[in-house]
């Protein structure tokens, strides 16, 4: 098993529309599921305990050959192309089981 976790920080005119945008986000990242091969599990929530990130993504894979096909993926290109319109800091982790 593979855990992928992604935190973002917002930019200024994103974190004046944060819930909405984390509710846009994590079900577009939800409706992977069953869509992404070997993805099985997905969350996006809010960092409610401040610090420098404000969303943060965690996914389980079945294995890295899945997280490297969830990178290339179209469905989930799109959705990091709003993600990239909306943040302006980034941090990930990747770890296997």
């Amino acid at each position: 098993m593979v855990k992928h976790i992604v935190c973002w920080k917002l930019t200024e005119a994103a974190k004046a529309r944060q819930a909405e945008l984390a509710a846009d986000l994590g079900a577009r990242f939800h409706a992977l599921l069953g869509v992404v091969e070997g993805l099985t599990a997905i969350e996006l929530g809010e960092n409610y305990n401040g610090g420098e990130f404000d969303l943060a993504l965690l996914c389980e894979f079945t294995s890295r050959e899945a997280e490297r096909g969830y990178q290339n993926h179209p469905a989930h290109l799109a959705i990091k192309s709003i993600v990239h319109e909306n943040t302006c800091g980034r941090a990930c982790v990747d770890y296997e089981l």
